[in-house]
């Protein structure tokens, strides 16, 4: 079956969060890069030894906003909670071939809900 690319970022997305690495894994190209405020262009064994593990780090799994496809990437637009506070991310991601090529990160601060201050 093919996958759409949001399809395929959805299901990576899963694979992180329930820590299933043998799916994350038959979702990445050989040649995957992953590049973040805090890691630039980890390789696929890089990401998945540093970052993969990394799922336990957030109190809640992430809950996505929005999903598109523009130009060839799938901008990923998710909220999550750390120790009690929400942030967002925006991850956009380069699927080819039902396969997960690229992913930059671009982090986000603290969530402000009306009426109120982060902290």
């Amino acid at each position: 079956m093919d996958l759409t690319p949001q399809e395929t970022v959805r299901r990576f997305v899963r694979a992180f969060q329930e820590q299933d690495r043998a799916a994350a894994e038959s979702l990445m190209a050989d040649g995957f890069a992953f590049t973040s405020p805090q890691d630039d262009h980890l390789d696929k064994d890089a990401w998945l030894e540093r970052c993969f593990p990394s799922a336990d780090h957030f109190d809640r799994p992430a809950v996505t906003l929005q999903l598109t496809e523009v130009g060839g990437v799938v901008l990923h637009r998710y909220e999550y909670d750390v120790d009690g506070r929400t942030y967002r991310n925006v991850e956009a991601s380069r699927v080819r071939d039902g396969l997960v090529h690229e992913v930059e990160v671009y982090f986000g601060g603290a969530v402000r809900r009306f009426g109120t201050t982060p902290g």
